[in-house]
């Protein structure tokens, strides 16, 4: 039998949901931040701090891919810490994301260069 728990849905993109179809850049309510991003249509971010903003905790541990930094990427040569991975890049616009794909993670805005979205807002 399943358990309806409140915190696991509202982790996990139960708070609503934002269309773009690339022209503006969008963000979730105050407090809360975008857990999934589903491409529509083959899509590209814009590069920069505005393309994919990650809520990084990185002192725990917590990092997502962005345009700005590239999450789990230690220095070059260096050993993975129980913190952070290695070899993680930062995602530009010349990087597409195929249609039909769902990446997960958290963002506090996202701004596609082009193609169509469905975001999914959470906790």
């Amino acid at each position: 039998m399943g358990i309806n728990s409140t915190e696991v849905s509202y982790n996990f993109g139960q708070l609503g949901s934002v269309f773009n179809d690339g022209l503006n850049a969008i963000a979730p309510p105050l407090g809360k931040v975008f857990v999934a991003i589903t491409m529509i249509t083959d899509t590209t971010f814009d590069t920069g701090s505005g393309g994919l903003v990650a809520d990084n905790d990185t002192a725990n541990g917590l990092e997502y891919i962005g345009t700005a930094t590239a999450a789990h990427d230690i220095t070059s040569g260096s050993a993975s810490t129980a913190t952070s991975g290695s070899g993680g890049d930062v995602v530009d616009v010349s990087n597409t994301f195929a249609a039909g794909i769902t990446i997960y993670g958290r963002w506090t805005s996202i701004n596609p260069a082009g193609g169509h979205i469905i975001a999914y807002i959470g906790n």
